[in-house]
């Protein structure tokens, strides 16, 4: 072996010396990745992120995947020439456009990552949350103010809905047969109806039943910044409320963080917001000293 060849072979071994306590932090423990953004339409990275999660399983951990498609979602209904109904500025999902929904995600989407996963030597199976009664949603409305009558009014969403009970049976059941399930977002309400549900509250709802030992939140962001737009590397439920308080979180993270603090609450316990453009961005969090986002704990 030259020296050139050696000096790799012991940097590899040194890595895998380091990584080798936090493997055993996770042995036979839950890990939920709630996967979408930017990270899913490049080809490289969602290699990437498909070797990571193959690996996570071959080191003895049980990850589980709920992704999302929001653009996707949109490219179909462009293409298929369905428009959006807006009521008092809130996208309406109709009967059409859930259709669409559960074709893209639970279809295309999902089926998408269960291969590449298995390309890269995992056993991944897609599901979706009517799958072994995995959840089921409340139909979601929202209040808003009338501008010029200064009345609340109830708005109706459509087929959109947020969880409301989850059993897990189905997740544990897959996880112990060594495959890897990949979820989508699509579920069932009291009226047998199909309900669109947005993914990161479906992530946090089935990380909180399965008590998992991490929900990251892979994102276009880096995590949550501080007043000076620096990475806060690590935050208790308490700080995280504070911060939205006094407006350091703001704009689109308000909701992830609360969808976050909602996770910790139901018995996660931690989740991560990190950056999912980052090539091996779980494995940077998981598996070595500095992390890759900011957590969450209580």
């Amino acid at each position: 072996m030259t020296d050139d060849k050696m000096a790799d072979a012991q940097g590899q071994a040194r890595i895998l010396a380091e990584a080798l306590p936090y493997m055993l932090r996770y042995d036979e423990q839950t890990v939920v990745v709630k996967y979408g953004g930017h990270a899913m339409g490049d080809p490289e990275l969602a290699r990437a992120f498909a070797k990571d999660i193959t690996l996570l399983k071959t080191s003895g951990i049980h990850p589980i995947v709920v992704h999302g498609g929001g653009p996707q979602i949109g490219a179909m209904l462009d293409k298929l020439g369905i428009q959006s109904e807006f009521r008092a500025g809130l996208r309406i999902t109709d009967r059409a456009m859930v259709e669409v929904v559960e074709m893209v995600l639970a279809g295309r989407i999902n089926k998408e990552i269960v291969q590449s996963i298995n390309r890269e030597g995992g056993k991944a199976i897609g599901l979706c949350g009517k799958d072994g009664n995995l959840m089921t949603v409340r139909k979601v409305t929202r209040t808003v103010v009338d501008p010029d009558s200064n009345i609340e009014k109830v708005v109706d969403l459509g087929f959109v809905g947020e969880p409301d009970k989850v059993n897990p049976a189905v997740l544990q059941m897959v996880s112990k047969e060594d495959l890897i399930p990949v979820v989508a977002p699509v579920s069932p309400g009291p009226d047998g109806e199909t309900y669109n549900v947005n993914a990161d509250s479906f992530a946090g709802s089935v990380a909180g039943a399965l008590h998992a030992k991490r929900l990251l939140f892979l994102t276009d962001v880096d995590g949550v910044l501080d007043a000076d737009k620096k990475l806060i590397k690590e935050l208790t439920v308490d700080e995280a409320r504070k911060l939205i308080d006094n407006g350091t979180i703001s704009g689109g993270m308000i909701p992830k963080v609360e969808t976050c603090i909602d996770a910790v609450d139901k018995g996660v316990e931690g989740v991560v917001i990190l950056n999912g453009k980052v090539p091996h961005a779980v494995l940077l969090e998981l598996f070595t000293e500095h992390g890759a986002g900011t957590l969450i704990t209580p």
